[in-house]
């Protein structure tokens, strides 16, 4: 890989199972110009072999299982679309250590960092204990059922648990998938470099969590994603020391939170659909605002999975409705407007 170097401390043969071992490799991307070396993956050790579940049912693939491995990310002075050829050079990377199409995936005790070393204070953020199975990626059995592989997966972030669970067609011509993602408790006083360095606000007590849904098929997409903070402290005693600005600043984020947060349960939360076509999403943002005000006033979003989106909902039309915010700022539809013509036309003729 151009702009990388690389290393692999051993390699081990098992004849008899088909399969080899990678032992200790690491991948560090490299600054042409000052020749510096920056973490990018590492695992201590990548299994390679036959999957005897798809030989014993006539069909030849792989079978990978990396443990400890590690993915850091870094904000740097690159173009995304950069960042994007990165992942995509390390999957053919991966690919080409693998002779046969790869059916199932396992990541044992993985772990995903994000680091921005140009910003203050400096951003070290990072998902760990990620535990991945994905199976059947290549139908090799079960091929009559519509969606053949899943994927599944755990990981902690800092105090609180992931749970991912997916079933797709990852052969189909179009992306196919059915997946749900919960993240619960996550403590938001372990992210405040993130905050202070991009929104200038620290928590002083906080739970975040966030429930999401989302299938597609045909190029068509639907899901909704469900953000819910709970205790939410921004402006505390620990902020006696900051600066005029910062606890103005700071007062007015609490401020902001304190009125559209739920009081009996001390929660502030959305729920945010959104659906269309993989060439043009869109989002109902009148919605998202109107979840907002219900939540704060009415009723508290339950902290779930609503189990609401399926394969079978992608193309489902939705119903013409309107939140109370689309009927302050909207104006009126052209049916109510021709229901309200033919009803003065009758007043007028009698």
């Amino acid at each position: 890989m151009k702009g990388y170097y690389g290393h692999v401390q051993d390699i081990n043969l098992a004849i008899i199972r088909g399969a080899y071992q990678i032992d200790s490799i690491y991948l560090n991307k490299k600054d042409t110009v000052t020749n510096k070396q920056t973490p990018f993956f590492a695992s201590s050790l990548i299994d390679l072999s036959v999957e005897w579940q798809s030989l014993l049912k006539g069909s030849i693939v792989g079978e990978l299982v990396f443990t400890a491995p590690m993915l850091r990310f870094t904000k740097d002075k690159v173009e995304p679309k950069d960042v994007a050829k990165d992942s995509t050079d390390l999957k053919e990377l991966l690919d080409d250590f693998m002779p046969l199409q790869v059916n199932r995936c396992e990541i044992v005790r993985g772990k995903v960092q994000y680091i921005d070393e140009h910003s203050t204070p400096h951003v070290d953020i990072q998902m760990d204990n990620v535990h991945l199975i994905a199976q059947n990626l290549r139908n090799s059995y079960d091929s009559t059922v519509v969606l053949p592989a899943t994927i599944n997966a755990t990981a902690s972030i800092y105090e609180g648990t992931l749970t991912f669970d997916a079933k797709a067609n990852p052969l189909a011509d179009s992306p196919t998938f059915d997946m749900s993602a919960e993240l619960k408790n996550t403590n938001l006083v372990k992210l405040n470099d993130f905050f202070q360095a991009y929104s200038k606000v620290d928590v002083n007590k906080g739970r975040f969590g966030l429930y999401t849904e989302v299938a597609a098929k045909d190029r068509q997409f639907a899901g909704y994603v469900k953000p819910i903070i709970q205790d939410l402290d921004v402006l505390g005693h620990e902020d006696r020391k900051d600066n005029f600005f910062q606890k103005v600043w700071e007062g007015m984020v609490g401020a902001v939170g304190e009125v559209f947060q739920n009081q009996p349960k001390d929660q502030l939360a959305t729920k945010i659909p959104f659906k269309g076509s993989l060439d043009q999403p869109k989002t109902n943002i009148w919605l998202a605002l109107t979840n907002i005000l219900q939540n704060a006033f009415i009723h508290a979003i339950q902290p779930s999975i609503d189990n609401e989106i399926s394969i079978g909902s992608v193309k489902e039309k939705d119903a013409e409705k309107k939140t109370f915010l689309q009927k302050i700022f909207s104006g009126k539809d052209k049916k109510d407007q021709n229901n309200g013509d033919k009803k003065d036309d009758k007043k007028s003729k009698k």
